[in-house]
This record gives structure tokens, C-alpha cells and sequence, in this order.
């Protein structure tokens, strides 16, 4: 990042009378970066996204774009503007009108110059040749472009999204992350990104700020954040984590169905005080058959249960001394599962690929 951040939020409060919707949010995205604002539903993410736009206004703190004090700025004043989840498109208007709509009370363009704009954000957003096209007679990808379109002919220095791909399929929404994608990197703005999607925040954003309750939990790179979660409430939002209980004895630590390692072995730290809690992410345990070896340590267990999902099997294993099953993965190379419910199964494991957690 930048010494001096694009967007820097500094202590920002939002009440909505006695309900405290943001609690001191202190945040800074730099120029040019995918950012995300990730979290469960009423977790405040929206609110601190309307805040930055400048349709909800700070109870207490601070929002500064670009080096400027954003207090008392209305929305059409900062050098943001905002696609919304359901689009907003005109459907009495053509994909050009709908688009040149940002650019009504443009003085200092001419006819020749607006067109020349609009053309230029529908390329942009792969919808070259369809200006003339009416607005709702578009498919849902198709009218998503149209509202990327019109946010970005206006040429803000941010984009705000606010969940613009939950209407959207599966297969069509994962066309579009990687559109964003390459639309950020073409236009080289600043995105700022709201979903409750943990696997859309990984795929699409440089950094993510994880969001409960109104307050960030954690930012962090995609990968950091899912191999470095700093606590057990992010672990269980992003991915998949099997949690084992565990003791701490002088510098090891037992941890129920795998054993004992050293303390230093693991990510994280913990108290010694009390019994704190290890995750294990399901890829990281390899499954072991006839000959195997493992490289470094090895646990078995029985298999209670198998989910197929086609390219990977999940499978549910019992290990002794733990209340709980854990879930490890494999992918399957020869298309289906390789064992069955109540056989027995011998994984591998590294105390590297362990966090601790308090």
C-alpha cells in the first residue's frame, strides 16, 4: 500500500437511535486495490459501504477520500459512485440512455462527447454494439454490465459494489468475478467490494476486512486470511475448519486424536491458562493407503461419512478422544470416492499447517 491511503476511515460510529450499527471502524484502502467488505448479514458491511458514498452519515469519526474531509459532502459531490444489488436500470431506456444517464448535467460535453464516453464504458464492460438495445429485453449478466457501465463513464476515482452478483447463477456469477477482475485491473480504480460470499472475497480482492457485529475482525491478504485466521469466529466464516480441543503443558500442547507436539510447531498463539482450541483446514491432511508413509505425522480414524461433490470427496473421520468428527478432502482423480463409510482411514499431517487459537 501507498504511504497515503485513497480511503482512510478513522474511528467511524454509526447509531441508528439505540442500535449501533458501525463501532469504530478504522480502515485504510490504497489506490487502485480490490478491497472487500466481508461478513454475515447485518454484520454492518452495507452501512459502512454507504458511509464511504456518502448516503448514510457518521455518528462520530472520520471518512477522508483523497486526502479530503468527506463531512457534510453529499453522494454526488465525491469522486465515488456506487452499483447497487438490483442494478437500478431504466427498462423504458436503451443500454446507451441508461448509460449516458450519469452524464445529463454534463455542460461541458457535447452530443458527439457524451456518445463517445458511452461507447467507450460499454466496451469496457464487453457490451460493444449493444447501445441501441432495450434495457429489458437484457439478461441478468448483461443489464450487471449495463450498471457497471454507468458507474464507470462517470470516472470515479472509487467503485463501490454492493453485492452486484447475488442475482445472478452460479455459473454466471463466477463468469462475472473474473470480469471484475479484468475490468479493475483495465481501469485501475479502486474497488470496493460488499458480499456475504466468503469463495467471491477470496477469488476477487487483494486485501479483505472480515466484518462482525459492526466491527473488523480481521484484514488481510485472501491467503493469509484463510491460512492465518487470527481467531476461531473468522476461521469458521471463511472455508472450512475442523476445530480439536487441546491442552497446554509447559511448552507442548495435546491436541485430542492427534497427539502431543511442541508449542512452537503450531501458528498462532494461546494462553497457557486453561484449554485453548486448534483448526485444522480439511486440504491440509493427506489421506494415506497401502505402503504410504507419512513425511511427517500420522493419525487414524473411522469414516462416518462421505460427501461427493464430483472433482472432491469430503470425508467425515472419527478419531479417538475427539467428540467430533473432522472432514478432510481429496480430489478425485479417478471420479469417484475411494472409501466408504466404516472403513478405516489413516491420514497425514503437519503441525505446520495447525493454528492455535485462544
Amino acid at each position: 500500500m501507498s504511504a497515503e491511503p485513497l480511503i482512510r476511515l478513522r474511528g467511524v460510529q454509526k447509531y441508528y437511535n439505540d442500535y449501533h450499527a458501525l463501532r469504530g471502524i478504522d480502515l485504510d484502502i490504497a489506490e487502485g486495490e480490490f478491497f472487500s467488505l466481508l461478513g454475515p448479514s447485518g454484520c454492518g458491511k452495507t452501512t459502512l459501504l454507504r458511509t464511504i458514498a456518502g448516503f448514510e452519515d457518521v455518528s462520530d469519526g472520520s471518512v477522508m477520500l483523497a486526502g479530503q474531509d468527506m463531512g457534510g459532502v453529499p453522494p454526488n459531490k465525491r469522486p465515488t459512485n456506487m452499483v447497487f444489488q438490483s442494478y437500478a436500470i431504466f427498462p423504458h431506456l436503451s443500454v446507451a440512455q441508461n448509460v449516458a444517464f450519469g452524464l445529463r448535467k454534463r455542460s461541458d460535453l457535447n452530443a458527439q462527447a457524451r456518445d463517445a464516453l458511452v461507447a467507450e464504458a460499454l466496451d469496457m464492460v464487453g457490451l460493444d454494439g449493444f447501445g441501441a438495445r432495450a434495457a429489458h429485453a437484457l439478461s441478468g449478466g448483461q443489464r450487471q454490465r449495463v450498471a457497471l457501465a454507468r458507474a464507470l463513464v462517470l470516472r470515479p476515482k472509487v467503485l463501490l459494489l454492493d453485492e452486484p452478483l447475488s442475482a445472478l447463477d452460479k455459473k454466471m456469477r463466477e463468469q462475472m468475478q473474473v470480469e471484475l477482475i479484468r475490468l479493475q485491473r483495465q481501469v485501475g480504480i479502486t474497488f470496493i467490494l460488499v458480499t456475504h460470499d466468503q469463495e467471491e472475497a477470496l477469488v476477487m480482492s487483494d486485501r479483505i476486512a472480515v466484518m462482525f457485529d459492526g466491527s473488523v475482525a480481521q484484514i488481510a491478504e485472501a491467503e493469509a486470511l484463510y491460512r492465518r485466521p487470527t481467531s476461531r469466529r473468522v476461521a469458521e466464516f471463511i472455508g472450512v475448519m475442523n476445530f480439536l480441543p487441546a491442552s497446554v503443558v509447559h511448552e507442548d500442547v495435546s491436541i485430542a486424536g492427534l497427539g502431543s507436539i511442541p508449542l512452537t510447531a503450531l501458528q498462532g498463539t494461546a494462553s497457557t491458562d486453561g484449554a485453548p482450541m486448534v483448526g485444522l483446514r480439511p486440504e491440509t491432511a493427506t489421506l494415506l493407503f497401502d505402503g504410504q508413509t507419512a513425511p511427517d505425522r500420522e493419525a487414524q480414524g473411522t469414516v462416518t461419512e462421505v460427501v461427493y461433490y464430483g472433482d472432491m470427496t469430503y470425508y467425515d473421520i472419527a478419531l479417538e478422544g475427539a467428540e467430533t468428527p473432522i472432514r478432510l478432502s481429496m480430489r478425485n482423480v479417478f471420479g469417484r470416492p475411494v472409501l466408504e463409510r466404516g472403513a478405516s482411514a489413516r491420514f497425514a499431517w503437519s503441525p505446520g499447517a495447525v493454528t492455535l487459537f485462544r
